[in-house]
C-alpha cells in the first residue's frame, strides 16, 4: 500500500454546515488524491456530522476513514485518535469549521522536503475574525522558535512530520479543554529539526462560526489558568533558565494569563478576583523573572507586577485608566538614563512601585507619545529613547547620552488621542 504524503486529521463535533466546505477544500488540493488520506473523527455529534462524513467517504477519491465515538469533551481526544491511525509522512490537523487554501499541501510539503524541516506553518487568513500575522512577514526556509515570531502561532493547524511526533510520543493533553494545541505545538517546535514558514500564499482560512461555537471561545478562567500552567511548565522543563526561557514564557504570560487581569477583572465578583489571584500566585512565583519583565511593554509589566503584589486596588486604577483610553505622559528620568510611561501611581510614594516597572521600550515611546521636535531637549529625549531600548534589549544599564537633556525630569504631554500617537508611529519608524 502506498504511503500517503499527508494524513489530514479532522476532529468534528456539531460541524455542519461548515464541514461541507472544509472537505471540499481538501478535495480541491493540487496534491493528487492518492497522495493524501483523511481520518475524520465524529466526536458524538447530533447534527448529522457523522452521517455526512460517511457519505463523503463513500464517494471521494481520497482514501477516507471515519470514526464515530461518544463525545470526549474537547478536541484532544479526536486528534489523538486520528494521529494513532495516520500513515502519512506528514500530519495536518484541520478543524472542521475551517478550510484549506488552494495548493496548501503541495507548497507546504515542498517546503518541508526542500529544507528537511519537521514543522511547516502556512500563512493564515481570518474569515470574519482575526488571524496571526507577525510570523508571516516573509518566507522562512528554516528557522526555530527562538529566532522568529512562530512562538506566537501555537494552534495545531500546521504540517508536522509524522516521524517527529512518533519518535517523541507527542500527543494532545486530554486533561486540557483549552490551550491543548499550544502545549502540543510548543513541544513540537522545541523538538523539531527546523521549522519552515510559507508566507507568500494563504494556506489556511480561520472561519468564525455564526453560531458562536468556535473552539477558541471555550473554557472558563480556571481552564485558562490550567492552560497557562501547562505551557509554562513545559517551557521550564525544556529550556534552561535565562533569556531563551524568558522569551518563550512571554507568550503564556501575555496571551493567556494577563487577559484575566485586564478589563474583565473590573467586572469580576470579589470571589472570582481572589480565585484568579490565588491561581496566578504560584505561576508568578515560579516564572515571573526580571528578565521576563524587561521584555514586556510597560502596561503588561505594571499589571503583572500588581498581580504579583496582590494590589488589586492599584490594578483597578490602571485598568480604569486604560478603559477610559487615556495615554500616559512620557517622562525623561532625572539622570538621563531612561524614558518612563507614567501610568497611574508612577512615583507615588504610597504605592511604592519601582521606576523600573514603568521603563519603556523605544517602540512604546514613539507609539504613545507625540512626534519629537528638533529642539535640543527633544534631541536629548530621542537619545534617551535609544538608550532605553538598548537597556531593555540587552538587560544591562546603558551609558548616559553624549548630549543629555539638562535640568529636572522632562515631561512630554500625552497626545490628545491614542489615534494621533498611532499615526505618528506609522509616519516614523522607531529609532
Amino acid at each position: 500500500m502506498t504511503v500517503p504524503e499527508v494524513s489530514v486529521v479532522i476532529g468534528a463535533y456539531e460541524a455542519m454546515p461548515y464541514l461541507v466546505t472544509c472537505l471540499e477544500s481538501v478535495e480541491a488540493q493540487t496534491l493528487p488524491a492518492g497522495r493524501m488520506e483523511i481520518i475524520a473523527v465524529d466526536d458524538g455529534s447530533t447534527d448529522g456530522t457523522g452521517a455526512y462524513l460517511e457519505e463523503f467517504a463513500a464517494r471521494t477519491a481520497i482514501p477516507t476513514r471515519v470514526i464515530r465515538q461518544a463525545n470526549s469533551g474537547g478536541p484532544s481526544g479526536p486528534r489523538n485518535v486520528g494521529l494513532d491511525l495516520a500513515r502519512g509522512r506528514f500530519v495536518f490537523f484541520l478543524d472542521a469549521d475551517d478550510r484549506l487554501g488552494p495548493e496548501a499541501f503541495e507548497r507546504m510539503v515542498a517546503m518541508a522536503d526542500r529544507n528537511g524541516t519537521d514543522v511547516v506553518l502556512g500563512k493564515v487568513e481570518g474569515v470574519n475574525r482575526g488571524a496571526p500575522k507577525s510570523m508571516f512577514g516573509e518566507n522562512r526556509e528554516r528557522t526555530d522558535v527562538f529566532s522568529s515570531p512562530i512562538r506566537y502561532s501555537l494552534s495545531a493547524q500546521k504540517l508536522f512530520r509524522r516521524s517527529l511526533l512518533t519518535a517523541h510520543g507527542l500527543r494532545f493533553d486530554t486533561s486540557l479543554t483549552t490551550g491543548e494545541d499550544a502545549l502540543f505545538t510548543m513541544d513540537a517546535y522545541l523538538r523539531a529539526d527546523g521549522v519552515s514558514v510559507v508566507a507568500d500564499h494563504v494556506c489556511y482560512y480561520l472561519v468564525r462560526r455564526d453560531d458562536g461555537k468556535h473552539a477558541t471561545r471555550r473554557g472558563t478562567h480556571v481552564r485558562r489558568f490550567d492552560s497557562a500552567r501547562a505551557l509554562m511548565g513545559l517551557i521550564a522543563e525544556r529550556v534552561p533558565p535565562g533569556p531563551k526561557r524568558d522569551l518563550l514564557l512571554l507568550r503564556p504570560f501575555t496571551v493567556t494569563l494577563l487577559p484575566q487581569f485586564g478589563k474583565t477583572f473590573l467586572k469580576d465578583t470579589e470571589d472570582v478576583r481572589q480565585e484568579k489571584l490565588a491561581l496566578a500566585k504560584p505561576l508568578m512565583d515560579a516564572h515571573f523573572t526580571p528578565g521576563l519583565a524587561r521584555r514586556m511593554k510597560v502596561l503588561q509589566r505594571l499589571q503583572l507586577h500588581l498581580v504579583a503584589e496582590g494590589r488589586t486596588d492599584l490594578l483597578d486604577d490602571v485598568n480604569r485608566f486604560v478603559a477610559e483610553k487615556k495615554a500616559p505622559e512620557i517622562v525623561l528620568a532625572d539622570d538621563g538614563r531612561g524614558i518612563h510611561l507614567a501610568y497611574p501611581h508612577f512615583r507615588d510614594p504610597a504605592a511604592g512601585i519601582p521606576d523600573s516597572v514603568y521603563l519603556a521600550t523605544v517602540r512604546e515611546t514613539v507609539t504613545v507619545g507625540p512626534r519629537p521636535s528638533t529642539t535640543p531637549r527633544a534631541r536629548g529625549v530621542r537619545a534617551v529613547r535609544r538608550l532605553a531600548g538598548r537597556f531593555l534589549r540587552r538587560g544591562g544599564p546603558p551609558r548616559p547620552p553624549r548630549a543629555p537633556a539638562t535640568g529636572p525630569a522632562a515631561v512630554l504631554p500625552a497626545p490628545r488621542s491614542t489615534t494621533r500617537g498611532a499615526a505618528a508611529a506609522k509616519e516614523k519608524k522607531p529609532v
